[in-house]
């Protein structure tokens, strides 16, 4: 059956009236009172009683009408869906965050400012390492992917970089050099780095390791935590030091301190990645706020 038919059938059932019907459909009557016909014979029972002055449902009509209600109002809904994706107004967005990312709230607000520009996009977020997340890429199981920088796996990719973070020192609240303010790596040759996976970020791993080896830093007796994150807490419980993002300090016990680090210098960037020759709409709308003014994280 023709959705055609039930349109035809609707609009005479509003109207009770072929030729107001035909009016507001813009044709003539006598095609849609063979049109109607035609649909009574599919259906295998008349739909209208026939009056003087119009028409009226039958007890069968009735029943029809509402289906086909229903039937006309989700269809609609359908091609509006498919036009929004289209459009990049609805439709589905996945994306990949690193855990030390989450703790940027540059990474959220912009989540947040995209959803309540497009309410009909479902966000999809998957929290992993650099590693799975630019594998997730690749594979396509991820939209975008906020990522730190250095990372050699994103080069295979389209980047955008948000934010330059420093490092900062974190250190238990006994430490000799807790009361000081900034710090160089120097200062610390006599404490035990504690240092994350080296899968979990290989090129940013490799930056900070060979800051401290050259720093004089003891790295063979170099302590490993699961995490980025879970260093802090490590050094809350007296493993030595460790470098962190400076946002990573909202999560900082009450017995330890941060400090900036002087010298070396050691920052990473958090970048925005997507495929090359992305063809999403959702996407390209995602990434047409970067280029707002003022950047939606920035905005007062």
């Amino acid at each position: 059956m023709e959705l055609r038919y039930l349109r035809y059938f609707v609009a005479v059932a509003r109207e009770r009236h072929f030729t107001k019907a035909a009016k507001a459909l813009g044709m003539s009557q006598p095609p849609l009172s063979q049109q109607i016909k035609r649909l009574e014979e599919e259906v295998g029972t008349p739909l209208f009683r026939r009056l003087t002055r119009g028409v009226e449902l039958t007890e069968a009509g009735k029943a029809f009408y509402e289906d086909a209600c229903e039937i006309l109002a989700l269809s609609d809904i359908a091609v509006e869906k498919v036009r929004g994706i289209a459009r990049g107004l609805n439709g589905n967005l996945s994306i990949g965050i690193t855990s030390s990312d989450a703790f940027h709230p540059m990474i959220f607000t912009l989540i947040r400012h995209f959803q309540l520009q497009n309410m009909a996009v479902k966000i999809h977020q998957r929290e992993a390492n650099m590693s799975s997340l630019t594998t997730m890429l690749a594979e396509g199981e991820l939209d975008i992917a906020f990522v730190r920088l250095p990372c050699e796996s994103s080069k295979a990719f389209e980047l955008k970089i948000l934010d330059r973070e420093p490092m900062v020192v974190v250190l238990h609240c006994d430490h000799p050099l807790a009361e000081r303010g900034a710090l160089t790596l120097d200062q610390l040759q006599d404490t035990p780095v504690v240092l994350f996976p080296q899968e979990i970020a290989p090129c940013l791993y490799d930056r900070v390791y060979t800051c401290c080896a050259r720093s004089g830093i003891d790295m063979e007796h170099a302590r490993q935590c699961s995490q980025l994150s879970s260093s802090v807490s490590m050094v809350s419980a007296g493993s030595g030091f460790a470098l962190v993002p400076q946002s990573m300090v909202v999560i900082s016990p009450p017995n330890v301190t941060h400090h900036p680090l002087i010298s070396p210098k050691l920052y990473t960037d958090i970048a925005l990645c997507w495929r090359r020759f992305e063809r999403s709409r959702t996407v390209k709308r995602f990434l047409s706020m970067l280029n707002e003014d003022p950047l939606p994280w920035k905005a007062t």
